[in-house]
């Protein structure tokens, strides 16, 4: 198994309301689970290979609640990684090099019917995870933004955060509000739904310090 770590800023955007009922062990919203995730990487590494500094987005569809399986992926790398980056990137992402289970990534790989070909792109991320804000856009496949949560009677911004002491993702993430569009093999559209920031920081183990 190679060695890896990552440690990187993550925007994502949902289709469940506020809160997301997956965060609760709770059926979602509507039924089905549509998602893009952004994450800016700050350090990382595969083995003696660097990530630092790159960017990855991704899109994921499942026809139901996520552990029933079905599910589509995409995943779209960012055009600065040079070949050796890239495959260190799409292994992580892929579940692979990591223990069963400690991983989002390897959680979701085991969900997937269908993983699109990835595609190599300019990725521009704006994440400032206490703020609730972000901004994405990939081209013409991904535009996603995020903001706090906003009270409906004042404007006021609204902050709530969720703690998972046993996560596989996050310890803390910030929730949000936030608005995303996709085209390309999955195509998806969002307006004001579920938004999520969180640091990450993440290893073959899972998360580092837990």
């Amino acid at each position: 198994m190679t060695t890896w770590e990552i440690q990187a800023d993550e925007l994502v955007n949902c289709n469940c309301d506020y809160g997301c009922p997956c965060q609760f062990n709770a059926l979602p919203t509507h039924d089905n689970c549509e998602a893009i995730a952004s994450y800016k990487i700050k350090k990382g590494h595969f083995g003696d290979v660097k990530l630092d500094g790159l960017h990855v987005v991704a899109t994921f569809w499942w026809p139901g609640p996520i552990h029933e399986g079905g599910g589509k992926a995409f995943i779209i790398i960012d055009e600065r990684a040079d070949e050796v980056q890239r495959s260190a990137l799409l292994s992580i992402l892929s579940g692979e090099h990591t223990e069963p289970g400690k991983t989002i990534w390897n959680v979701f790989a085991a969900t997937f019917d269908k993983v699109f070909d990835p595609e190599f792109k300019s990725i521009d991320i704006e994440i400032d995870v206490e703020a609730r804000t972000g901004k994405v856009n990939v081209d013409d496949l991904v535009k996603m933004t995020g903001e706090p949560i906003k009270n409906p009677v004042t404007g006021a911004e609204h902050r709530a955060r969720i703690d998972l002491v046993n996560g596989f993702e996050y310890s803390v993430a910030e929730m949000g509000s936030a608005s995303g569009n996709a085209t390309g093999p999955i195509e998806l559209d969002f307006k004001d739904t579920y938004g999520q920031f969180a640091h990450l920081h993440l290893s073959n183990s899972g998360i580092v310090g837990a």
